[in-house]
């Protein structure tokens, strides 16, 4: 019963790691160090596609579920077992992976715009010339 539930909490897991791919860009806007992490996290998941890897959260829902004497995930892995053919249809598999690398490039286009403006007022704010002894 423990692998079992193992497994279910390493699925979520896997599956907010995918949420955070699509939107931590926009949590970054909030709160900017959290951008570190999403670049890491779009890094990997450029790797994951680019490359013939496993993915380790695959990997470990698929040791707990062989303990639980359940059927690991199809070769495909996580996206193929869960996502694809019941988020999106099966044949758009690239046109869903753009879109996301659009998603992703228009939260750290507002990352970006958020900072430069956030330098300008803190430039105007030292060069304003006033007394600050008023």
């Amino acid at each position: 019963m423990m692998f079992r539930i193992l497994a279910q909490v390493t699925m979520v897991a896997h599956f907010l790691f995918l949420v955070f791919l699509v939107i931590g860009g926009f949590l970054a806007w909030r709160w900017p160090r959290v951008w570190f992490a999403h670049l890491a996290v779009a890094c990997w998941g450029i790797v994951i596609i680019a490359f013939p890897l496993a993915c380790p959260l695959t990997y470990l829902e698929n040791y707990f579920r062989d303990r639980a004497g359940q059927a690991g995930l199809d070769e495909g892995g996580f996206i193929d077992e869960y996502i694809t053919g019941v988020v999106y249809p099966g044949d758009q598999v690239v046109t869903v992976r753009w879109i996301v690398v659009a998603v992703i490039a228009i939260s750290w286009a507002g990352v970006l715009w958020r900072l430069l403006r956030r330098r300008r007022r803190a430039g105007e704010h030292d060069t304003d010339g006033g007394d600050d002894n008023r």
